[in-house]
């Protein structure tokens, strides 16, 4: 069992550090202080072919796979920067992947490796359900070429950077359903051709994510936009939910890993009565603590992704591994606060903007809550307890 990475990987690692390094910790600063979206930064990646990374080499991508995208992932967050200004793209193609038509994706997935357009907005969550998928109200109503859609979504990133959109919404009533998992269908908005009928308002959030709320009165979608079967979508996006959870789980290994290189070193700099004080256990064994944490989140989340290369189950894999990355990242993000005392709050210092987006990566995509809950219930064969 070797689990060093292929010359090949690390060498993708590498170049990636090297985008990186054009862009420092002063560059997102200045982005999370405007509000602003990394347009070069994305620009710079599409250039070298990282978010097209898992596109298939005959729609113009590299063909590569989860385990290639995790580390451009885990890379950037590391590297300081926020992979989530991009992420999006990488794993909500999957569901045009496997699931749209040949025509959808001769259409749009050439035009999306070459960076022509951009995939980066996702619109499931809605204000009075959550997590609670099966019953979302927004509705999509077949009416001759074209559906209808009426209905209001939240916490949509990245929808005004964004030329199309996956949005998932009731195509059946649930009332009218055996099984509250169907009669839900996915559509490929295409954002630029959107006419009326579609609201975006910004919402205002402790990171910079470009987040914003989406109501929908009456937009009209043609009903070649309708990805796969009607009434399937629910089974589509829980195909993509694995991918998601192994890239978010790669990133919060980014951010635990920048966490604990910034905080040792800077406990190895500061003196204070007269000794570094990363001679003091209280503020090594935290960093240290992190660090094993990391490490061993960081195997299972490689193991999650061998598996989905390989086309096997992988949900338990993928699920653990989002669960103790980002609890993980939590823990060094606590501890280089702690080792930088005062300092961690000032801006100067970048620890205080990676902590806010540390802390999102336990509760988005998806709860940590919930992961517990599927593990009780999926795994341990537990009573389903919510």
């Amino acid at each position: 069992m070797d689990f060093s990475l292929t010359e090949e990987q690390e060498a993708i690692r590498r170049a990636v550090a090297d985008v990186c390094a054009r862009f420092p910790d002063q560059y997102w600063r200045e982005v999370d202080a405007a509000g602003a979206y990394p347009d070069d930064f994305v620009a710079a990646l599409t250039e070298g072919g990282w978010l097209s990374i898992l596109i298939p080499e005959e729609y113009g991508g590299a063909g590569l796979g989860m385990t290639e995208a995790a580390i451009v992932l885990e890379e950037i967050n590391r590297s300081g920067g926020n992979g989530a200004a991009c992420h999006a793209q990488m794993y909500t193609m999957g569901t045009l992947l496997r699931h749209g038509s040949e025509e959808q994706k001769r259409r749009y997935l050439p035009e999306i490796a070459q960076g022509k357009l951009r995939l980066q907005a996702f619109a499931v969550t809605e204000p009075t359900t959550g997590s609670d998928t099966t019953r979302l109200t927004t509705r999509a109503e077949r009416r001759g070429d074209r559906y209808v859609v009426r209905g209001q979504k939240t916490f949509i990133s990245r929808v005004r950077q964004s030329d199309l959109m996956l949005l998932l919404a009731r195509t059946t009533p649930l009332e009218e359903v055996e099984d509250r998992t169907m009669g839900m269908s996915v559509f490929l908005v295409d954002l630029r051709e959107v006419g009326g009928g579609l609201e975006v308002r910004p919402l205002e959030v402790m990171v910079n994510h470009h987040t914003c709320e989406l109501f929908l009165d009456g937009l009209e979608l043609p009903a070649e936009s309708l990805v796969g079967e009607e009434g399937m979508g629910f089974r589509y996006i829980l195909d993509g939910m694995n991918a998601e959870r192994i890239l978010v789980a790669s990133e919060a290994i980014g951010d635990g890993r920048w966490f604990v290189e910034r905080g040792a070193r800077y406990a190895s700099e500061r003196e204070v009565f007269g000794r570094k004080i990363g001679a003091n256990q209280g503020v090594q064994f935290p960093l240290a603590q992190a660090h094993a944490e990391l490490e061993a989140a960081s195997l299972l989340r490689f193991q999650a992704a061998t598996l989905f290369d390989q086309g096997r189950p992988c949900g338990p894999q993928a699920n653990m591994a989002k669960l103790l990355a980002s609890q993980a990242s939590w823990h060094a993000a606590n501890a280089c606060m702690t080792a930088h005392g005062g300092y961690g709050f000032a801006r100067e210092y970048d620890v205080e903007r990676k902590f806010r987006e540390a802390k999102l990566l336990e509760i988005a995509p998806v709860s940590n809550n919930m992961i517990l809950a599927y593990i009780g219930q999926r795994v341990l064969g537990m009573p389903r307890s919510y």
